[in-house]
């Protein structure tokens, strides 16, 4: 299970990360141990941060995931809340599509019609933007650059479904754009425990920062003190 987050404090941010990393046998613990010691917590959030949400929606949530989709959801909801009580952009994403390339894994086939419906945890207000994509990141075919740009978004914090795919993807695109990128690792999970834990340890410490919802929920508290 994905533990509650710690003081921000670099080796509690450390331990936290361990217990998002790995829920499998032991025998691979010192392996984890050391690729954990690579990360380090959120120093800063800049002015204008917009916080993206991936693909909390109702046919995504119910897949069989490495860690509770309930508790992914609740983080990822307080962390709304709190980009709105500090008036930044909130952007949830939901997708409704693939892209049209062939692959060696089978597409899912038909679909209920709430498949794409955004989780009612989420709480969507007038204000946030909501952005349907058909592709793993929520930058490809999307306004999405120009909305932020448009609002001088200079930072994203990216959280959601699934670690590997949509979080990745966008965190990806997100950086070769030019923005500062966060991930909120206690805030997304995947289907597959080790794709999870190779994006948090290898792929997102070269891409930004990385923190837990609490540690970045505490950095907009402390800069409206």
């Amino acid at each position: 299970m994905i533990t509650p987050a710690p003081k921000n404090t670099r080796e509690e941010h450390s331990a936290c990360m361990g217990s998002l990393l790995w829920t499998g046998p032991r025998r691979d613990a010192g392996r984890f141990q050391n690729l954990k010691k690579n990360t380090m917590a959120i120093t800063t959030l800049d002015t204008k941060t917009a916080l993206i949400v991936i693909d909390l929606q109702k046919g995504i949530v119910a897949l069989p995931t490495a860690h509770p989709t309930d508790e992914v959801v609740k983080r990822a909801s307080a962390l709304a809340d709190a980009f709105r009580r500090h008036g930044l952009p909130v952007v949830l994403v939901n997708v409704a599509g693939g892209a049209p390339g062939r692959t060696e894994q089978p597409r899912r086939g038909d679909l209920p019609a709430d498949w794409t419906q955004l989780v009612g945890e989420l709480n969507r207000q007038p204000q946030d933007r909501t952005l349907t994509k058909r592709s793993w990141g929520a930058f490809t075919n999307t306004d999405l650059q120009q909305h932020l740009e448009k609002l001088g978004v200079t930072q994203v914090v990216i959280a959601g479904v699934a670690t590997s795919i949509g979080v990745e993807s966008t965190a990806r695109q997100a950086y070769e754009l030019g923005f500062n990128v966060t991930v909120a690792v206690d805030a997304m999970t995947d289907m597959s425990p080790d794709a999870h834990v190779n994006s948090i340890t290898r792929i997102f410490p070269r891409l930004g920062e990385t923190g837990t919802s609490r540690q970045i929920i505490d950095l907009l508290e402390k800069r409206s003190v």
